[in-house]
C-alpha cells in the first residue's frame, strides 16, 4: 500500500482528532480521554510556519505529526503530537513524518528538533532514540528529547 504525505487542511480536523484520541488511549490504557478542544488546531491552519503533516493510505489519513516553529531564542522545531493508527505502525510512517520535519527544519535553518514523550511510552522512546534524539530533561511523566541537526 502506497503512503502519500501532505499538509493538513481544516477538513482533516475530524480525522486528526480521532487519531489523537487513539494515541491517548494506547498510551494511557484508558477509554475516557479528552481530545482537542474546538480551536486547539487553529494555529496549524492560521499561522504560516506551523503545520500538520499527514500520511494517507488509499485516501484515508492514517498518521499525523504536528510541527511548531519556535523563534523565541534559540530557534527550534517542536514536534508536538505524532500518531500512527495501530494498523499502520511498524512500517516506517512515523520515521518518515519525523524526516519531513527534519527537512523542514533544515529549510528554515533551524538546528534543533524538540519533543516530549511519555515516560511509559517505551515504543515511541525507542523510535526517537533510533532516529537520533537524546533525553534532555524530565518531569514526573514525560521526557524531553532533542536532536541537534548541526552545531551552531
Amino acid at each position: 500500500m502506497e503512503v502519500r504525505y501532505r499538509k493538513a487542511v481544516p477538513a482533516d480536523r475530524g480525522r486528526i482528532d480521532a487519531l489523537f484520541l487513539e494515541m491517548l488511549r494506547s498510551i494511557y490504557h484508558t477509554d475516557p480521554v479528552r481530545g482537542y478542544g474546538e480551536h486547539d488546531l487553529d494555529r496549524f491552519f492560521d499561522r504560516g510556519e506551523d503545520w500538520i503533516c499527514l500520511a494517507e493510505e488509499d485516501g484515508a489519513v492514517t498518521a499525523f505529526l504536528s510541527i511548531e516553529v519556535h523563534r523565541e531564542g534559540p530557534d527550534y522545531l517542536y514536534l508536538d503530537d505524532l500518531s500512527v493508527t495501530e494498523a499502520s505502525r511498524g512500517r516506517g510512517i512515523g520515521s518518515h513524518l519525523i524526516q519531513v520535519a527534519e527537512d523542514y527544519a533544515r529549510e528554515l535553518k533551524i538546528p534543533v528538533l524538540v519533543l516530549h514523550v511519555e515516560r511509559e511510552n517505551t515504543g515511541a522512546r525507542r523510535l526517537y532514540e533510533r532516529l537520533g534524539f537524546v533525553p534532555h530533561g524530565e518531569t514526573d511523566t514525560r521526557i524531553r528529547m532533542i536532536k541537534k541537526l548541526w552545531e551552531e
